[in-house]
């Protein structure tokens, strides 16, 4: 049943749109500001080789401003869950823009590597805040024959923004400081919240709900553990890390674990942090885990090609960004298209082709060695983006789309969570392997970096190859889905 806040929203001025003026003037306003707090996930990446020589840290320690940024969020969107049932949308929205502006002030005048990962770790928690909300109200007002399209531009920002984040920095730093990447994003983030504070309305009706704090501490335990256990891996390499990476490996999958456990028996009474019923719907199961891999390829590649780019080739950092640039250019052209052939058609004809797309894209950026030449690295790097671009929309729709109601904001939170851990993961996995084959006897050089880039992209094509093959069941599952409907 809807609100009268809904009913406004939903009430379509053309038969066309089914979108009322106000609930497209709510999107609108939603998508600008969720694009400026995830852009600022791989803005820092073309920077990390500068802020390695500025602040007198390892490649290891830098990838944690991307890792600690995503981690963060990891940590605080399986709270939303609770969140966005317990509030109203507009005061979440003030808090999470409010949070991110003053993350970004603070990141702009950090004195040192621990300030800056602080502002960072401030602005990832009004991020993680914004993408479910946003999702949450589209479920709420979109009709559903035209969610696709809705959920396209939804990828637009969670694959655009990041990708286009390198080639941003990298203007910037072609001409001044890597705090100048924050300045100018301060006043863009200021705008959206005061635009937001004026435009922004409820569609949802709070209601009251338990925040279950063992959960957030297990959550913080397990995904935590798991992501810096991966990044002291290629610390220990370096001889940067105070700890083995096995302690936090192992404390991250036992609390994972716990966690788990303790959501399946809240979930009896409806009280949650996370709720994983939804895993026990399969569209939604498959379409996460293929989410899972896409988001890993994504970051992993967006955090070492910089890396590759400007070590091994000696590209300026504005070269680096302009070849970048046509990946996340081909992601925000072909997602909306991607979106209105999803309403036509549904998942079938998009996703498989999607993840071999994503594989192929991987597999010629294994490619790439010592020698290798820009055409190369753009070529894999927008096979790759297109990819994602054809298969992240229906995955998402269709993932969302197959809940009940009353799990939108669970599955919204499920779905945002596992993307920003994937995401951890895959920065940390991908600079683990780089860090960990790169160290010889004579210290990192040119050469071992290559191999070491080399083995990454290797692995990730492997894991590319088990996307592809979940693409095949998840195929026949909906043709099996559709037969068994028309019978």
């Amino acid at each position: 049943m809807q609100t009268p806040q809904q009913d406004a929203l939903t009430t379509p001025e053309s038969e066309q749109s089914g979108i009322g003026a106000a609930g497209k003037l709510l999107i609108a306003v939603l998508l600008v500001a969720t694009f400026v707090v995830i852009l600022n996930e791989t803005i820092l990446s073309v920077a990390l080789p500068r802020l390695m020589v500025d602040l007198d840290i390892s490649a290891s320690q830098a990838q944690w401003l991307t890792s600690g940024f995503l981690l963060t969020m990891a940590i605080v969107i399986p709270t939303t869950g609770y969140i966005l049932e317990r509030f109203n949308i507009r005061p979440i929205f003030i808090t999470a823009m409010s949070l991110f502006s003053f993350g970004t002030f603070v990141a702009a005048i950090a004195p040192s590597f621990g300030v800056l990962l602080v502002g960072r770790v401030i602005q990832a928690t009004g991020t993680g805040l914004m993408f479910p909300l946003l999702m949450t109200t589209i479920l709420h007002i979109v009709p559903a024959n035209i969610r696709g399209r809705m959920l396209g531009l939804i990828s637009v920002v969670i694959s655009v923004a990041p990708a286009v984040g390198p080639t941003l920095s990298g203007f910037v730093l072609q001409h001044f400081s890597w705090r100048a990447m924050f300045l100018m994003v301060l006043p863009v983030a200021i705008g959206a919240l005061v635009l937001g504070a004026v435009l922004v309305r409820n569609v949802t009706e709070p209601r009251p709900s338990h925040l279950d704090i063992p959960s957030i501490v297990l959550s913080a335990l397990g995904f935590g553990g798991l992501v810096y256990g991966l990044t002291a891996i290629g610390e220990a390499a370096s001889g940067h890390t105070p700890i083995a990476p096995w302690v936090p490996l192992a404390v991250g999958a036992v609390a994972l674990v716990v966690f788990i456990a303790r959501q399946r028996i809240l979930a009896r009474r409806d009280s949650a942090l996370l709720d994983l019923r939804t895993f026990a719907v399969p569209s939604f199961a498959i379409s996460v885990g293929l989410m899972c891999i896409i988001m890993l390829s994504l970051f992993g590649s967006l955090i070492l090609l910089p890396i590759y780019m400007q070590n091994v080739l000696g590209k300026s950092t504005l070269a680096t960004g302009l070849a970048l640039l046509p990946g996340g250019l081909a992601m925000g052209l072909f997602s909306p298209f991607v979106g209105n052939m999803f309403d036509r058609y549904g998942p079938r004809p998009l996703v498989l082709p999607g993840t071999v797309a994503l594989s192929v894209g991987m597999w010629l950026l294994a490619c790439l060695g010592q020698d290798s030449t820009l055409p190369l690295i753009i070529a894999g790097h927008v096979t790759l983006s297109v990819g994602i671009a054809f298969a992240l929309t229906p995955l998402m729709t269709t993932a969302l789309g197959s809940l009940p109601t009353n799990l939108y904001s669970h599955g919204s939170a499920v779905v945002s969570t596992v993307q920003q851990v994937a995401g951890a993961a895959g920065t940390a996995l991908f600079v683990t392997i780089m860090a960990t084959a790169s160290q010889t006897d004579d210290g990192v050089d040119v050469a071992s970096t290559a191999h070491g880039v080399h083995l990454a992209f290797l692995t990730g094509g492997v894991i590319s190859l088990v996307a592809v093959a979940a693409a095949v069941v998840f195929t026949r599952m909906r043709e099996s889905a559709q037969v068994a409907a028309a019978a």
